[in-house]
């Protein structure tokens, strides 16, 4: 059944638009041209683009575009920090409704699928680190072994067992300190959310018809990448004191790869078809994760028709958000 957006009459909160969809797909293209002919303020959805030099393997806009624009949460922190959902929940929040303050409209626009859901559907709300009870997992884990405490995981939260691998010392440890200190199941303060976003929302999911056609679009950005100079790119990032692999930015597509030939890892040519590799497998994450968002529009950006419906049925969104009722095209 084809999904729809589904105006209530009654629904004063102020609209804003989520533009997702997979990497390499158009979506920056798209959002500069709704951002030409509305009042929308863009705010990147994107995981590797908060990062500060890291620009060629982000694909990251250019400073004249940026200039001319503007996009919100884009450099703002160091490759060495660290950048979690919760904070980009706080900081998305925060700019929508300084949008919605000005009589603007937010477009938020990327691919961190985490990033889209944590902000629709809230986060869990869970215990912080206490570093006394983590001394004495990895006490325990010392002596009977991380296979042990997983099966005592396994009696408590099943659930979560099943999801975390035996060998995953880190995510064992995290589950157990949650039981420890707040007597419940991470499955179930996970399943505890917050209530709707405070937005009325119109959802695109952009993605190209034929996977062929994102395939090459892929190979032909990440080689394109490399001639500009990823490499030297992760080479000066290897030299800043504090940045190492295990670094959440450090593991991005792309520059995980790069990082892995400097170490000797890998080949001059095996490093890029691995970064083309990781790259399509990332695409094919984010489409699957978008067939799971059953009120978003699909639209093929590379069909100037369902391109064109889908900026004058944004501009219909942004200027009678309660008018707005027109079938969405099948998830492909």
């Amino acid at each position: 059944m084809a999904a729809a957006y589904n105006a209530d009459m009654h629904d004063q909160r102020p609209p804003a638009i989520l533009l997702m969809g997979p990497t390499a797909a158009g979506k920056t293209a798209l959002a500069l041209a709704l951002a030409e002919r509305l009042p929308c303020d863009l705010i990147s959805v994107d995981s590797a683009l908060v990062y500060r030099g890291m620009d060629i393997g982000t694909a990251k806009p250019d400073a004249a575009t940026l200039a001319r624009y503007p996009h919100q949460l884009i450099d703002i922190c160091e490759p060495e920090q660290s950048y979690s959902a919760a904070m980009f929940c706080a900081d998305a929040e925060r700019l929508m409704q300084a949008s919605a303050d000005r009589g603007r409209v937010a477009l938020l626009v990327g691919g961190t699928s985490l990033y889209f859901r944590a902000l629709q559907r809230g986060l869990s709300v869970l215990p912080a680190a206490d570093a006394e009870v983590r001394a004495q997992l990895q006490a325990e884990a010392g002596q009977i072994g991380w296979a042990a405490l997983h099966q005592r995981l396994a009696r408590l939260d099943p659930e979560a067992a099943r999801r975390i691998h035996p060998h995953d010392p880190q995510r064992i440890g995290r589950a157990l300190e949650v039981i420890e200190l707040s007597g419940q199941t991470l499955s179930e303060l996970q399943g505890q959310r917050r209530g709707r976003l405070p937005f009325r929302l119109l959802k695109w999911a952009i993605c190209p018809r034929d996977r062929a056609t994102l395939h090459a679009r892929i190979d032909t950005r990440f080689r394109a990448m490399c001639a500009e100079g990823l490499l030297d790119e992760v080479r000066a990032l290897r030299g800043r004191p504090g940045v190492h692999a295990a670094l959440g930015s450090m593991r991005a597509v792309g520059y995980r790869q790069a990082w892995q030939h400097l170490d000797g890892e890998l080949g001059a040519a095996d490093w890029i078809e691995q970064g083309i590799f990781a790259t399509r497998q990332l695409a094919k994450r984010q489409i699957t994760w978008l067939r799971a968002e059953v009120d978003a529009f699909w639209r093929d950006p590379d069909q100037i028709g369902e391109r064109n419906e889908l900026l004058a049925m944004t501009e219909r969104f942004c200027r009678e958000p309660r008018a707005l009722e027109a079938p969405a095209a099948p998830a492909p």
